[in-house]
């Protein structure tokens, strides 16, 4: 395949993973920029936070898509190339994270380019290179979101999931062992991302969730009539 297809359709899935759907869903369903809200990422869970449970889970979903598309459109452009369709939603995962369509600059003239954190479209590239993974990833995904209590920890579990199964499915001989990269990278991806998130998790002042955050405000709660 020559090099400035291959590097055209990463361009492609790029653009497509750039597209801000948290910032388009918010604004039109509650008028505000989601950029202005809590942590001023663009995916489902600040999307949630910004206009509710529905415009998060419509968010989520589009982001999901945005990757899987890359993955369809890789297989249908250049079939049999297996490290396109990997690296094609990887480059869905990095226009997500770092959006060319939401370029600013900094109060010290640096150009910054704003997105997500990338769990969702990781996860629709999972859903594009074999669609049963997401039967693994979303229910561990919930788990750590709602069980564990951390949005970020859930995000983090998508690509670990997705080389879990890709790694199982290649050692049976059912999938192509590139496909195990794609967790790896996309894991890396997440990490960097998340870095603000990782260092609360480590101090013990990462936001909780579902009904950690609940017991929490009890017991704040009751720390303060007491």
């Amino acid at each position: 395949m020559p090099i400035v297809s291959f590097s055209g359709l990463l361009l492609v899935s790029y653009l497509i993973g750039s597209i801000p759907t948290g910032l388009l869903i918010v604004r039109l369903a509650a008028g505000k920029d989601i950029r202005q809200v809590e942590s001023g990422r663009t995916g489902g869970t600040n999307a949630m936070r910004a206009a509710g449970f529905w415009a998060g889970l419509a968010t989520a979903l589009l982001d999901m898509l945005k990757a899987a598309v890359t993955v369809w459109l890789a297989r249908w452009l250049v079939p049999g190339q297996v490290w396109l369709q990997v690296l094609a939603p990887v480059a869905a995962v990095i226009g997500h994270n770092y959006s060319i369509f939401l370029a600013e600059r900094t109060p010290e003239g640096k150009l910054r380019l704003r997105g997500g954190a990338g769990g969702a479209p990781t996860a629709g590239g999972a859903l594009g290179l074999w669609p049963p993974s997401i039967l693994f990833i979303i229910p561990v995904g919930a788990l750590m979101l709602f069980g564990v209590g951390y949005a970020s920890v859930a995000t983090m579990s998508a690509p670990v999931v997705a080389a879990l199964v890709f790694a199982y499915r290649a050692w049976t001989g059912a999938a192509p062992w590139e496909y195990v990269f794609y967790g790896v990278i996309t894991e890396i991806l997440l990490l960097i991302a998340l870095r603000p998130n990782i260092q609360r998790l480590m101090n013990g002042t990462e936001r909780l969730v579902g009904w950690r955050a609940k017991r929490a405000r009890k017991l704040e709660t009751r720390q303060h009539d007491g």
